[in-house]
């Protein structure tokens, strides 16, 4: 365990910064029991700032595990309804939602895919509402991580338990910019900055499509729907209140036409989905849709993935993160989205968020629809950034413009 100092360090930055939680606001907080410790501490930092009250769901992933290799099967296909109120209910009154994830990446790795399947689509279609509501930012949320001993010995196998965990302390800390030295919220605030001109430039050129190419086999072009909207860094929820919805994060993201992506893509790192990882995939696109794909490594889960719904093989989200992000530079491979994902470009298979569409946070899903807004129980980032990554940019009156050079920002 890290120093009692940096820790509550992070507690108020995911409490202040992350969910930016408001005086008699409450707070609900998702947490394994391995990471119970700081759960506890972002509670305390939520009273001390004044919440209304703080609610924990814990979830225990090995008893999950336990659960899924000797349960019926057709336990898989129900969801309690009083988890589905316990969201409901608090997500209606208005609480700042925030999510500690850390999972063994490999922890389902031995669990009959259909099984992790059944179970996903039976929360997705419980919880749709409750998701909506996130998605839309009708509440705020927060998604932060820290070292468990399975997830820190998978990205640190060389070390022994204890120094693997606090390694992967150090990095998460380095990636969220918290330090002995300097107040990571002015850090944040100089960062979200950066990220706003980002989007600012997006934005300006309002493009009508990108056009993603490199080395390894990326020949994509993906058109973006009229009045979509790029977005990074803060984000405001529906009453105005500034939050930051991952802890960390590197990107500025928009979503695609639905209809609208063809070609092919080639990922860069490993995707873990459900307790497994999917490596050395391609994807092939077809009017919006995964019409083929290749696997190394993972090919019965990747299948299982894009099985979820009619909306899991088409993209929900277009996001741009430069090569030379700290997370990149670092070299460490995370096996965890939140972190992997702000190492490189990424695309999402599944729902796309509404805000990325002009009055898209109060539209209804069949309207979403028609604006070429993907909709799904799934929404699952898979990295195709590198190091020779192109973006070139087409505007609607076909003007040419470089996004990404060499894998950066060109601007």
């Amino acid at each position: 365990m890290m120093e009692d100092s940096l820790l509550d360090q992070y507690a108020r930055l995911v409490v202040g910064t992350g969910v930016h939680l408001q005086r008699d606001q409450m707070l609900v907080i998702n947490s394994p029991i391995e990471c119970a410790e700081f759960a506890r501490r972002i509670a305390r930092e939520a009273y001390e700032e004044g919440a209304h009250d703080v609610a924990i769901s814990w979830g225990d992933e090995e008893f999950s595990r336990l659960r899924f290799l000797k349960a019926k099967p057709s336990v898989f296909g129900e969801f309690p309804d009083w988890r589905r109120r316990f969201y409901e209910d608090y997500a209606e009154q208005g609480a700042a939602i925030v999510t500690i994830s850390a999972r063994n990446p490999e922890i389902f790795k031995d669990v009959e895919p259909e099984r992790l399947t059944m179970e996903s689509q039976a929360a997705g279609a419980a919880l749709m509402d409750y998701r909506a509501r996130l998605m839309s930012n009708k509440n705020t949320w927060c998604v932060v991580s820290v070292p468990t001993r399975a997830w820190a010995g998978k990205v640190f196998p060389e070390l022994s338990a204890e120094a693997a965990v606090e390694r992967l302390w150090q990095e998460i800390y380095a990636a969220v910019r918290i330090g002995k030295d300097g107040d990571p919220v002015q850090a944040w605030e100089e960062h979200t900055a950066f990220l706003g001109r980002a989007a600012d430039f997006m934005n300006g050129h309002a493009f009508r499509s990108l056009h993603y190419r490199n080395s390894l086999g990326t020949d994509l072009i993906v058109e973006l729907p009229e009045g979509h909207i790029w977005a990074g860094g803060a984000e405001y929820s529906d009453t105005g209140v500034r939050f930051v919805a991952n802890l960390p994060t590197e990107e500025v993201y928009t979503l695609p036409k639905r209809d609208g992506v063809n070609g092919t893509v080639v990922a860069t790192r490993p995707l873990n989905f459900h307790g497994n990882i999917i490596e050395g995939f391609r994807l092939v696109f077809r009017e919006g849709r995964v019409v083929d794909y290749r696997v190394e490594k993972g090919q019965e889960i990747l299948g299982e993935l894009l099985s979820t719904d009619e909306g899991s093989r088409y993209l929900g989200e277009v996001a741009l993160v430069p090569y030379d992000s700290p997370i990149s530079r670092s070299g460490i491979l995370f096996y965890h989205t939140l972190f992997d994902e702000n190492a490189s470009c990424h695309l999402a298979l599944g729902k796309a968020y509404p805000t990325c569409i002009e009055g898209g946070a109060d539209m209804q899903s069949v309207e979403l629809l028609q604006h070429g807004v993907n909709d799904s129980l799934l929404h699952e980032d898979f990295m195709i950034g590198s190091r020779d990554l192109s973006i070139l940019g087409r505007t609607r009156d076909g003007k040419e413009v470089p996004v990404f050079v060499d894998g950066n920002f060109a601007f």
